[in-house]
């Protein structure tokens, strides 16, 4: 089973559209939802998500409150199709931090990989998160 180099890691993780952001709240309940990120420019190790204001279940997130008391989080990409020998998978661990104000760059990088958020203003809070340590899979 081949695994992936980080450089190989990062490539896929950021061309992908879409991730799982896993968080675990201060008493240990784990927490899984899809998100959408891009890259900030000054570090390929860096990414940023929005807390858009698309609809979400309520006010207060558990991913926001989850990252307050515990900051570590995974987030994951992959492939999958009929044909096995095409998958992969690759994992980002690292650490989150929540910023209530966004910054022009993180807003500019969101809406050069979004098309969605270029005609509006959808941007609340950002959560940044840094990955320490790539890991991945393929079957070729």
């Amino acid at each position: 089973m081949p695994t992936l180099t980080s450089e190989q890691c990062r490539s896929r993780f950021a061309g992908s559209p879409v991730a799982r952001l896993a968080t675990v709240s201060g008493g240990g309940q784990p927490h899984l939802v899809p998100f959408t990120f891009a890259v900030l420019g000054y570090d390929p190790d860096v990414f940023v998500t929005a807390v858009d204001r698309k609809p979400k279940s309520g006010r207060r997130l558990r991913r926001l409150d989850n990252i307050r008391d515990n900051a570590r989080i995974s987030a994951l990409v992959d492939s999958y199709d009929p044909d096995w020998s095409t998958l992969w998978w690759v994992r980002a661990d690292g650490v989150a931090e929540i910023r209530e104000q966004p910054d022009e760059e993180a807003v500019e990088a969101l809406r050069a990989k979004y098309p969605q958020y270029r005609d509006a203003d959808p941007f609340g809070t950002l959560i940044v998160l840094r990955i320490r340590r790539w890991s991945g899979w393929t079957a070729a």
